[in-house]
């Protein structure tokens, strides 16, 4: 699955850290996710979505 997370996240000026810390997982999750090597739950990628402001199904795309 991608994501757009990186993106999203620089837009808003926030750090992996900063994400990390509002959505209550560790820096390294954040890296695994924005780097595709990890799937969030669906509890994370919502969380995800209400920090970046944006719907769950515009950051994350299946694979075809």
């Amino acid at each position: 699955m991608k994501n757009k997370i990186k993106v999203l996240r620089k837009e808003l000026g926030l750090r992996q850290e900063d994400v990390a810390n509002r959505v209550g997982v560790t820096r390294q999750t954040i890296i695994a996710i924005e780097n595709d090597r990890y799937n969030p739950t669906l509890e994370l990628a919502m969380k995800l979505a209400q920090l970046l402001n944006t719907p769950v199904e515009e950051i994350f795309q299946l694979d075809k």
